[in-house]
């Protein structure tokens, strides 16, 4: 690694725990007013920020990135609108921090409660999203978390300006400026300094991004890890579902936005709906330029199917593509999703209660919907306060994680000269 770029890292990592000792006792009114200070930030500085974004699209534009890319690269007065309105919805959220989580008395007389703690220090490593900043940022003070980001090179300068806004509420608010941090370099060895924790300055990793990128950080970080490879999420169109419900969520778990990790990708219809259902389906697609890959029996039902093959169900095409399955039961969709499902976002449609408690009891995904589009698998959507990724593991975190989820817990014990015999 370059010696000066090791440097700042090591002085990033050391300001980083300096500011996270801090955070660890700042009070909620301090935390909200850098959330009100740092919204109005955000508006001054919006013609900044969206001049570094213009920066960073016509590069990508230049580095021939797909157009999926570009639309998670892209900012405008109206993503800004939306960056603040997740700001704001983070302030109001309860803080997690010293919340008393269970209480219980012992017969000797002890009093044990456990008692929500931050994490510590956040590392994300993130790779098109300038929102990313922003919403780790205010997801990570929130939980009286420091954090240091990590951007992916086409959307750097984007997120130093949402980052150097956000510093000056830190200061203007007076809580340490080094809270929130970002990596001043493209050096890829960056990233590998801060899966190796800095020195031990990083207690956590996320990663936001693609599948190359989750794998890369889950197999090589020396720090625990919240993370998924990719969202090959489901809709199963039960032969019991109301068709134009199935129909509205199905484009809509598709097309309301294609690159994000909760669209649809596989949608599985029972046998008995489909020649009702399919071509519907198929025409609400193409009307809306979304190519749609069949099995051999579902592209007999519409002239402008493609025929699938097995790539298909182990793809997550963050596009406007979709492949679409017949299945003989509930059973045989279940099956398939667990096959070549990810533990994301799966849904059923379905009027059918003992099919909805199947779906749900049997379906081992970080989130389970019933009558809903996928394209709600978000923290925000969810009432937690906006989210800093989705966690498809199985210990600590599980799902969107938010501010409560950005804690831990520590024993705190009341005794009166209690001693033991």
């Amino acid at each position: 690694m370059n010696l000066d770029l090791k440097k700042t890292l090591d002085e990033i990592g050391i300001n980083a725990v300096k500011a996270s000792k801090i955070l660890n006792s700042a009070t909620t009114s301090q935390k909200n007013r850098f959330f009100d200070i740092a919204i109005q930030e955000i508006k001054n500085n919006e013609q900044i920020i969206l001049a570094a974004n213009i920066k960073d699209v016509e590069t990508a534009k230049e580095n021939g990135k797909d157009a999926s890319f570009i639309d998670r690269l892209m900012l405008s007065s109206e993503r800004i609108k939306g960056i603040c309105k997740t700001l704001e919805d983070i302030r109001d959220f309860d803080d997690p921090v010293g919340k008393t989580l269970a209480c219980w008395d012992r017969p000797n007389g002890l009093k044990i409660s456990r008692v929500a703690t931050p994490l510590g220090v956040i590392g994300l490593i993130f790779e098109s999203r300038p929102n990313v900043a922003a919403d780790a940022g205010g997801l990570c003070l929130k939980s009286g978390n420091a954090v240091i980001l990590r951007s992916g090179k086409d959307g750097l300068h984007s997120a130093q300006s949402i980052v150097i806004a956000m510093q000056t509420a830190l200061v203007k608010s007076k809580l340490p400026e080094h809270s929130i941090q970002i990596v001043p370099s493209e050096d890829r060895s960056a990233a590998t300094f801060m899966l190796e924790g800095i020195n031990g300055s990083i207690d956590v990793i996320v990663p936001r991004g693609g599948k190359s990128l989750v794998a890369e950080v889950e197999r090589s970080a020396k720090v625990p890890v919240f993370g998924h490879l990719e969202g090959i999420c489901h809709i199963y169109v039960d032969n019991k579902a109301d068709i134009a419900k199935a129909l509205s969520v199905c484009v809509n778990a598709k097309m309301r936005r294609t690159g994000i990790c909760g669209a649809v990708e596989t949608i599985l219809i029972h046998r008995e709906i489909a020649e009702l259902f399919v071509p519907s389906l198929i025409d609400h697609l193409d009307e809306l330029n979304c190519e749609v890959r069949c099995c051999k029996e579902t592209q007999s039902l519409h002239p402008k199917a493609v025929l699938a093959n097995e790539n298909d169900w182990t793809t997550e095409y963050l596009a406007p593509i979709v492949s679409l399955k017949l299945v003989e039961s509930i059973n045989e969709a279940i099956e398939h999703i667990d096959d070549y499902g990810t533990g994301h976002t799966e849904s059923i449609i379905s009027e059918n209660l003992e099919s909805q408690e199947q779906f749900t009891s049997m379906i081992d995904s970080a989130i389970v919907m019933v009558n809903a589009s996928t394209q709600f698998a978000d923290g925000g959507e969810f009432g937690l306060g906006g989210e800093i990724g989705i966690a498809t593991g199985k210990f600590h975190a599980r799902g969107p994680v938010g501010v409560e989820q950005l804690t831990s817990f520590k024993y705190v014990v009341h005794g009166e000269g209690h001693i033991r015999k």
